[in-house]
C-alpha cells in the first residue's frame, strides 16, 4: 500500500534531507520538485519517481532522487554525493549489490573522499581516500541501535530538540517538494 499513498522523495527523502540540514547546519529556503508515474502500480495521482532541490539560506543546494518499482536501475539506484567548494563524499557500493536487499540502503561500503585542492600544475594534490565501512551494521542493527538511543534519551533526559526540528523540518521539506511535483512550481519554506 505504500506505493498508492505515499512518493519515495517523500518517503526515503526524509532521511537525507536530515543528513542536509545535519552537514548544512543551514535552513533551507526553497524547494523544487519532479515526479513521472512510471508503472500502473500507482494510483494515476502518485508519481514512483521523483527528485528534489532544495535550497539552503547559506548558498547550499541538496539534490536527493528516488524511485521505487522493477524499471529503476539496478546502477542508479543509489547515487549518494555530498559536494562543496572543498571537494565531495561519495557512498561507493560494492558490485552486484542489488536494490531490492534491505541492507544496501542502510549500509555504505566504501566512503570516497575527493578533495577539490590542486596544486600548481593543475593536478589533484591529493588521490582520493577510500575508507572501507567494514563492521558497519546492518538495517535490523541499526535499529536496534536507534532504539536504544532513545531508551537512552529518555532515562537520562537527553535534549533531542535539534534532532526533533530538524526531523520536523526534513518532513516539511519533502513535503513541499511533494507539492512542488504537483503543481509544477518552486516552494519557497
Amino acid at each position: 500500500q505504500l506505493m498508492q499513498t505515499t512518493s519515495p522523495i517523500v518517503d526515503c527523502g526524509v532521511h537525507y534531507l536530515d543528513v542536509m540540514l545535519q552537514i548544512t547546519d543551514a535552513k533551507p529556503v526553497e524547494v523544487r520538485g519532479m515526479g513521472v508515474r512510471l508503472t500502473d502500480e500507482v494510483a494515476p495521482s502518485m508519481y514512483n519517481y521523483g527528485h528534489l532541490q532544495v535550497l539552503f539560506d547559506d548558498g547550499s543546494v541538496g539534490w536527493y532522487e528516488a524511485g521505487w518499482g522493477p524499471m529503476i536501475s539496478e546502477t542508479a539506484f543509489f547515487v549518494k554525493d555530498v559536494i562543496s567548494p572543498n571537494g565531495c563524499v561519495s557512498i561507493v557500493m560494492k558490485e552486484g549489490v542489488k536494490s531490492d536487499d534491505i541492507d544496501t540502503h542502510t549500509k555504505t561500503s566504501t566512503i570516497r573522499l575527493h578533495n577539490a585542492a590542486t596544486g600548481a600544475d593543475g593536478k589533484f594534490a591529493k588521490p582520493d581516500e577510500m575508507l572501507s565501512m567494514e563492521g558497519e551494521p546492518g538495517h535490523q542493527d541499526l535499529c536496534d541501535l536507534e532504539q536504544a538511543f532513545v531508551l537512552k534519551a529518555i532515562r537520562e533526559d537527553l535534549d533531542l530538540t535539534k534532532h526533533m526540528d530538524d526531523a520536523v523540518k526534513s518532513l516539511a521539506v519533502c513535503l513541499a517538494a511533494d507539492e512542488s511535483v504537483r503543481s509544477g512550481a518552486a516552494v519557497k519554506l
